[in-house]
Formats: structure tokens, C-alpha cells, sequence
């Protein structure tokens, strides 16, 4: 979407420890192959967010992604507000992020992990030992893309990624 970024912010809830060493290793690794520069930030609390976007701008920041994190989740409207008023590029996990206004979503589909939970407690409840249950990751990864916060950022999407899109908001 912004093929001429090199430095990227990547937001993350370090409260969430090993989720957020998880995520900030792989994408550092990821970094490393396409030769951009990572900038880690965290946020926790609601009054982190005007600090992080600040720091977006003194770091000359291209992108933005934000991590997998329930805290971020739950705050998805204000870190797409935040994202519009420094007009910054950012991509999200979940499509109800760009729902909400943010630009760009990759990542599983929420209903479907939902419905995977409900299968797995079905199963416990009928008497299976969760020890012996296999480990399931989402079967369904969406693309969605916000066009109307496209325009708003100045960006032109690609045809490419629209065609790879799973859903495009207009």
C-alpha cells in the first residue's frame, strides 16, 4: 500500500508479554527480509495512544501495524480516528478494525475462531480431555480493505491487492 516505506511502527500492549514477544519477533524477522526498519511502541492504557502517535511523527514513520491484542481490539475506533488525524498508513489484524475506519485488515476471521471455541467447549463438555484435543488455528484469513480511508490518507490501492482483497469497503 505504501511501497516506499522503510521505517514502520508496530504497536503493541507489552502487558500482553508473551503475545507481544511473539508478534514483535516475527515481525522484526519479516523486517529484516524486506529490508525495513522496525520501530517498536507501546500502549496499555487509553492515555499511551497520544504518545505513541507523536512519537509516529518524530520518527518519521511510514506504517503502522497493530499487533493482535484484546486491549488494541477493544480500541479499534480510536486507533482508527488516531490513524486518520496523523495520516498514517496502518494495518490491522481483524477486518472489524477496518470496519471501523482503519485502512487495512489482514488476519483470521473472528466468527470463525468463535465457532472453532464453541466446538472445542462442546467436545470438553461431552467428556473429551482438552489435553487430547488437536491444536486448530483459523482456517479463514481475510484481506479487507477501506477505500473511503484510502482516499482520506491520499493513497492509491493498487488493482492488485483489491483483487486480492477478500472484501473492499467503498
Amino acid at each position: 500500500m505504501v511501497p516506499t516505506a522503510t521505517n514502520i511502527g508496530l504497536l503493541v500492549n507489552p502487558t500482553s508479554r508473551n503475545l507481544a514477544e511473539a508478534q514483535t519477533k516475527d515481525l522484526r524477522a519479516a523486517a529484516r527480509i524486506f529490508g525495513l526498519e522496525i520501530h517498536v511502541l507501546h500502549a496499555s492504557g487509553d492515555g499511551d495512544f497520544d504518545n505513541v502517535f507523536a512519537s509516529l511523527a518524530r520518527l518519521q514513520i511510514s506504517g503502522l501495524v497493530i499487533t493482535a491484542d484484546s486491549f488494541l481490539y477493544s480500541r479499534r475506533e480510536q486507533l482508527g480516528a488516531l490513524a486518520a488525524r496523523y495520516t498514517m498508513p496502518a494495518i490491522y489484524p481483524f477486518r472489524e478494525h477496518t470496519e471501523a475506519g482503519g485502512l487495512m485488515s489482514y488476519g483470521g476471521n473472528l466468527s470463525d475462531s468463535y465457532r472453532l471455541t464453541g466446538t472445542y467447549a462442546g467436545r470438553v463438555l461431552k467428556g473429551e480431555k482438552p489435553a487430547e484435543l488437536p491444536v486448530q488455528q483459523a482456517t479463514k484469513i481475510e484481506l479487507v480493505i477501506n477505500l473511503r480511508t484510502a482516499k482520506s490518507l491520499g493513497l492509491t490501492v493498487p488493482p492488485g491487492l483489491l483483487v486480492a482483497a477478500d472484501e473492499v469497503i467503498e
